[in-house]
């Protein structure tokens, strides 16, 4: 026998999470709506005819897609690792794997910096080597040092994602194949990958979502000089030039490219989920 909450209590346990949504969302969106909209759009016509501003979605769009990637690779891969040892272990790893995930943009920038900037630890060491540190200390100031620092909060969360499927996974399925001829990475692939694909795919969403939106890394590593569009956004508000209209557009397109993404996680999971 089963008892049904009454609408009051429906109601009640629902109303937190509506305040949450409306404070911290719905609000702020719509006053950026409408700040882009105070000079009757023409913050908009401004964004479509700015080259800085075409640019920075391409930028954008090439880190958020190739990060994430990246970052999805490796993350199944020590998700992978992690699902065949012991549960303390595991426990001991994914705290010591999580730890990224409490810590700031700029503090993550400032440690890659000291570790593969100009005088960073590695790059000395390279320098002994024989390696030019003007060369290998700005690696970590281009666009794939950028990705590379995206990579080290990004593969934490493929990792937490992931790991649950590739746990539940009846490995008994990958022993048939290999009895059957097919070597390890053959049933990865063909076996293990088909079924847990909805995690890979709400992994690869949710850690897009946050490199296109990621900005005090960026502004930290490499300032201005890579294209993006939180740093065109952070250009429009700068002391340099304000244009508060184009920085809420900026902000629109912003938000529109992460709810997309999102969303597109969430239409594919649920095929993906009744597949396996």
């Amino acid at each position: 026998m089963t008892t049904r909450a009454s609408r009051s209590t429906l109601i009640a346990f629902a109303l937190p999470g509506v305040l949450v949504l409306a404070l911290f969302f719905l609000l702020p969106v719509s006053t950026v709506l409408i700040g882009a909209f105070s000079d009757g759009g023409a913050a908009f016509y401004r964004l479509a005819t700015d080259p800085v501003f075409w640019n920075g979605l391409r930028g954008t769009l090439i880190l958020g897609t190739v990060a994430p990637l990246f970052s999805l690779a490796v993350g199944f891969c020590v998700a992978l690792t992690l699902a065949r040892i012991s549960p303390t272990l595991r426990t001991s790893a994914l705290i010591a794997i999580s730890l990224p995930l409490t810590f700031s943009g700029l503090i993550v920038a400032y440690g890659f910096i000291l570790l593969l900037g100009r005088a960073g630890f590695v790059t000395l060491l390279l320098a002994e080597l024989g390696f030019d540190p003007a060369v290998t200390g700005a690696f970590i100031f281009s666009p794939l040092g950028l990705g590379l620092a995206y990579s080290y909060y990004l593969v934490p969360r493929v990792v937490l994602i992931v790991l649950p499927a590739i746990i539940n996974f009846d490995r008994t399925q990958l022993i048939a194949a290999r009895s059957l001829g097919a070597n390890a990475f053959r049933s990865v692939v063909e076996i293990m990958l088909p079924q847990i694909l909805p995690s890979l795919v709400a992994a690869f969403c949710l850690t897009s979502a946050v490199a296109v939106g990621a900005y005090g890394t960026a502004l930290a590593l490499v300032g201005t000089q890579v294209n993006i569009l939180p740093l065109v956004l952070y250009s429009k508000i700068s002391e340099t030039g304000t244009d508060l209209p184009a920085a809420s557009a900026t902000s629109l397109v912003l938000v529109a490219i992460c709810a997309l993404v999102v969303s597109l996680g969430e239409m594919i999971r649920p095929k993906g989920g009744r597949r396996g």
